[in-house]
């Protein structure tokens, strides 16, 4: 039976038996006991499924991945210890020293850098592309070496919208998976693998907690692309892994379960990067209401940026939800209900008019933080991108008055009043 996606967020992931908890429960352990030798040694031989350390595997992180896999429709998900290692991961398990990858040049600049230049020194060259590419624009970044398409869903804080099907297209017609970062909307409000996109990532810091408590990310797995088609493009998957004794990941898991288990049994284990399991039950208690509190920020972004472009004050509003922004149009097609709660707006004034601006807010949090239950806001002029002139965050797309506003779940009225205030 399919179930709708508030069912799942609830019930999705864990089923517990008889005389169970009803919650599902913090392993918090290192290790895991056997009894003999023998049956630790089928799981460090992939022959059989359970745990013996939690730097590559817990059951409270797997019953939650399930989850975040049922509500993307995916067919097997990991849990990260953030949404960058997310999409490291993500990555560097299909590319090495020598592969390329295509990105669209709208994206969080944490991940503009990971991608540009720590993967550059491992030898992954990138081609940015504009995220309204046309087709011959999205063709000619493709090179022979070509291993993956990145891009966001909705980007942080430019919010462009991403047109999946037209990057997935272009991704499959070079024979490499398309790679999406659907933070933003969150399964709720867009579901990237039913338009074409291979493999999900997220981090669930944002929208999945939902409450500032906990950091985290996750990757799910479509398990649609077909590794053994592509088998010279992807020899981490398709040939002998002699660090697991020979074993070739997409002839012993199939295209639905190789990308998740060549993650966890090579990347996890030798880069560490597993999510806390206390952080993984926070993280599930944000996912049972997420689809309750989702429409409420879309309603409070949409009220508080049809506001914001009315104010004489402010120069420019960036809102996909509003009919008069440039990717409206994508926007209803992707996500019909309704993207997320972020709001990035420009005040003429520049620099000091957003320090003074946010600086008069009372519901409104300075925080370098985004997609909260409470309202925060950020000038990146001022704090993350403090060491650029005017001149060099002009260059960037970034304007020295920019405000980057994430509308949480408070009454639209009383935030719509608090900014009003501070914009006098």
């Amino acid at each position: 039976m399919s179930q709708g996606i508030g069912t799942r967020c609830v019930q999705a992931g864990y089923t517990p038996g008889n005389g169970e908890p009803r919650q599902i429960p913090i392993i918090q352990s290192t290790t895991f006991k056997y009894d003999t030798s023998e049956d630790m040694g089928k799981l460090f031989d992939l022959e059989a499924s359970g745990y013996f350390y939690t730097r590559l595997q817990n059951p409270t992180n797997d019953h939650v991945a399930a989850k975040i896999a049922a509500l993307e429709g995916g067919c097997a998900a990991m849990l990260t210890s953030s949404g960058q290692a997310a999409n490291f991961f993500a990555l560097f398990n299909i590319c090495e020293c020598g592969s390329h990858i295509v990105a669209s040049s709208s994206i969080y600049g944490g991940t503009f850098n990971l991608i540009a230049v720590t993967m550059a020194k491992m030898g992954i060259e990138v081609t940015f592309v504009s995220p309204t590419a046309s087709d011959e624009e999205l063709d000619a970044a493709f090179k022979d070496n070509t291993r993956a398409v990145f891009g966001e869903t909705i980007a942080n804080p430019a919010l462009t919208v991403l047109d999946i099907e037209k990057f997935a297209n272009a991704a499959h017609r070079h024979g490499v998976p398309l790679v999406v970062d659907n933070t933003f909307p969150t399964p709720v409000n867009c579901r990237p693998i039913e338009w074409g996109a291979d493999i999900v990532t997220h981090s669930t810091t944002k929208y999945m907690d939902g409450h500032g408590a906990a950091v985290g990310g996750a990757i799910v797995d479509s398990g649609n692309f077909d590794w053994m088609a592509h088998a010279d493009k992807f020899p981490g998957l398709t040939q002998p892994d002699d660090s697991y004794h020979g074993i070739i990941y997409a002839e012993k898991f199939g295209k639905e379960g190789a990308f998740i288990t060549k993650a966890t049994a090579q990347l996890m284990r030798d880069f560490g990067c597993i999510q806390s399991p206390q952080n993984a039950f926070l993280l599930n208690l944000g996912l049972e209401s997420l689809h309750v509190r989702m429409p409420r920020h879309v309603e409070n972004g949409l009220a508080v940026a049809r506001f914001l472009q009315e104010q004489e004050q402010v120069a420019k509003v960036s809102y996909p939800g509003l009919e008069s922004d440039p990717y409206y149009e994508i926007a209803k097609k992707y996500m019909p209900n309704g993207g997320c709660g972020v709001v990035s707006f420009e005040l003429k004034g520049g620099r000091a008019a957003a320090e003074s601006f946010m600086k008069k807010l009372k519901l409104a949090a300075i925080e370098t933080h985004v997609a909260d239950a409470r309202t925060c806001c950020l000038n990146p002029a001022t704090s993350t991108h403090r060491q650029m002139t005017d001149e060099q965050l002009a260059e960037a797309g970034i304007p020295a008055g920019l405000v980057r506003m994430s509308c949480g779940l408070e009454d639209k009225e009383d935030l719509i009043a608090d900014i009003a205030n501070a914009l006098k």
